[in-house]
């Protein structure tokens, strides 16, 4: 037998191997087209540098005019170096801006600044000249010394060489995350310091290649240039005029210093950067060394514990298109949980909170405090979004220290704290999510926030990591003394971590209070369906201690209700299959219960059974024959029967 098994294994290996191979196979054939291709473009943009090789033997070396061409070579240089450094001062900014708005004018404007890569460049001059012309106003004014001049081939280069890096950066900062500059923003970070320490860091590679190109379009630009500034020569036009008088022997002394020019910053733009790998480092080297637990108090700030503050409340009413947000909710409690279904208006809550949207009608308050016309970097509010929002350039170390007034203390108590000291050399990439969830929550306590903001925090955690890391925020939040807003789609979550809740669906509010009261009588059986729970519904008291629901008339205790009253109703564990019940009921379905064994032995099943207007979930023997379809009858315990008024 096992002679046969392990044969049966070579021959499945063999086999699995075979099928790679053909796989293996099949994508380089299909690949080879494209290696055609690109072969042949490769050959015919190479095939002009290895023609003019042989033609270095016959080149009109000794008619060069050296000093003519090395003044060329000068103005080229330094007109492109100039016309780049004064587009990097407006071209990036206004990548940014192009990249962050949506409007109309805004998406013109986008449109406009590229039309000169489409133009021909004699065309571009002759629009400059309309504007920088001797005979146009700005010429008149200047004295025409806005053409034949240095400035004037410096104006020329800057029209057509611009877009390059505008498109650029552009494209650079629209691969953002606009998310990163919310963190910063709650972290007490203003536009500018978001812009150089955020934004511009990440966007560097791709804009350090659009310089490179606008370097070298300005370099080689002639037709423009001619138009515009025939004199002083650059070496593009030095290069036609050369070409005019001694013909093609004497270009390639010229094209000698074009060419490494060309080449060097071609292989500077090619450069990859990469930092060094980051190994972890010693607590010492990143100033995150351990402190004793009974040194630091609240969220983690050293002194003596300060008194909890007081609540927080909002009201918020905005529109986005069909969706209309209407919501308010004045908790007293200091552990708050939202949910609701995705789409809802969750997320968008938080972030009016936190200030990073506006909305028709708001009002954020914490205690006594309106905060509605704070600005959010100095609000308090700490702000953990769905995928954490670390910074991708940062190490946690510096994750922790960038939020303004962070304290020292602070962030090497929650880093041992939250085991998070063999991380501080790491950036992002480097860590797991649950590594980069822990490390978002310490950069929400270590700036001592009011309110911390989570939106989502377990949402892309296996179900085991999950578990571990709601205990530890239920830990965190017994220490600290800044109030929790939990945002989240599973009420399990909402009952661990918050004291108060408010369910929310379709941008209305459904339901608030107290969790323990939310979760036993919800207002209507959308909440319940919301909460996942079982056996509840609507009814219409139709006489005292007597319920419809959906044509079925049951006994149950409706204490003060009134005939005619709308009512919830739930069932707690008085709901019993009985082939001589009381009640007809249709099953639905067959399962096993959750998290048991499949084998049969937990010994019972889940039937659903349409009841009335309501669902009721049973459980029954393993063994007994119940079938989808099948009519059943049930017994119901009217004492196991809550009932309470609908809202």
């Amino acid at each position: 037998m096992s002679e046969l098994s392990s044969s049966k294994h070579r021959l499945a290996h063999r086999q699995g191997n075979r099928q790679g191979q053909g796989n293996r196979q099949g994508h380089r054939q299909a690949a080879r087209p494209l290696v055609w291709l690109g072969a042949l473009l490769a050959a015919y943009l190479c095939a002009p540098f290895i023609a003019v090789v042989q033609q270095f033997s016959g080149a009109g070396w000794h008619g060069v005019d050296s000093a003519a061409l090395l003044g060329a070579l000068a103005v080229s240089v330094g007109s492109a170096s100039t016309a780049v450094v004064l587009i990097a001062l407006g071209g990036i900014p206004l990548g940014y801006l192009l990249a962050r708005s949506s409007s109309r004018a805004m998406r013109a404007l986008g449109f406009v600044v590229q039309l000169p890569l489409a133009l021909p460049p004699l065309a571009s001059g002759v629009l400059l000249l309309f504007l920088l012309g001797p005979y146009s106003p700005l010429g008149r004014l200047t004295n025409g010394a806005l053409t034949d001049s240095f400035v004037g081939v410096v104006l020329a280069e800057m029209f057509v060489a611009a877009p390059f890096l505008i498109v650029a950066a552009r494209s650079a900062f629209g691969a953002v995350d606009p998310v990163l500059e919310d963190v910063a923003a709650t972290l007490g970070h203003g536009a500018r310091t978001r812009f150089m320490r955020v934004c511009l860091p990440l966007a560097w590679p791709a804009i350090r290649a659009g310089l490179v190109l606008a370097w070298l379009r300005a370099f080689g630009e002639f037709g423009a240039t001619v138009m515009v500034a025939y004199h002083p020569y650059s070496l593009p036009v030095y290069t036609y005029v050369a070409f005019g008088s001694q013909g093609l022997p004497a270009m390639i002394p010229l094209l000698v210093p074009t060419a490494a020019i060309a080449v060097t910053l071609s292989l500077v733009a090619g450069i990859r950067w990469r930092a060094p790998s980051a190994a972890p480092a010693s607590d010492d080297e990143d100033g995150l060394q351990p402190v004793a637990q009974d040194a630091v108090h609240g969220n983690g700030m050293s002194g003596p514990p300060r008194p909890p503050r007081e609540s927080l409340s909002f009201e918020f009413k905005k529109s986005l298109g069909t969706f209309t947000l209407d919501a308010a909710w004045r908790p007293a409690a200091r552990r708050l949980a939202i949910v609701g279904q995705s789409g809802s208006g969750k997320s968008l809550i938080l972030r009016l909170i936190a200030g990073l949207e506006e909305a028709a009608l708001q009002c954020v308050a914490l205690g006594g405090e309106t905060l509605t016309t704070v600005p959010p970097e100095h609000r308090r509010i700490a702000y953990v979004p769905q995928d954490y929002g670390l910074f991708p350039h940062m190490t946690l170390a510096q994750q922790l220290h960038f939020a303004v007034g962070s304290d020292l203390r602070a962030a090497r108590y929650w880093t041992a704290h939250l085991g998070l000291s063999e991380l501080v050399a790491r950036k992002p990439r480097e860590m797991s999510l649950g590594q980069r969830q822990r490390v978002a929550l310490a950069r929400a306590l270590v700036r001592d926030a009011h309110v911390i903001l989570l939106d989502e925090p377990f949402s892309a955690l296996d179900t085991p990591r999950r578990r571990r890391l709601r205990d530890t925020l239920r830990q965190l939040q017994r220490e600290i003394d800044a109030i929790t807003v939990l945002v989240t789609h599973d009420p399990d979550e909402a009952a661990l971590l918050a004291d108060e809740i408010l369910v929310l669906d379709a941008g209305r509010v459904l339901q608030t209070g107290p969790t323990r009261d939310v979760f036993m009588r919800p207002a209507s059986r959308k909440v319940a369906e919301l909460l996942g729970l079982d056996n509840v519904g609507d009814a219409i008291v139709v006489a005292p201690d007597r319920l419809d629901i959906g044509g079925v008339s049951i006994d149950a205790s409706t204490g003060d209700l009134r005939v005619g009253q709308r009512a919830m109703w739930r069932i707690d564990g008085g709901a019993h299959l009985n082939t001589d019940g009381r009640y007809p009921g249709v099953i639905e379905s067959v399962r096993q219960p959750l998290h048991e064994p499949l084998d049969g032995q937990c010994g019972q099943v889940i039937v659903a059974v349409r009841f009335g207007g309501a669902t009721l979930h049973l459980r029954a023997p393993v063994d007994s024959e119940h079938f989808e379809g099948d009519a059943c009858r049930i017994d119901l315990d009217a004492a196991a029967t809550r009932v309470w008024a609908a809202r």
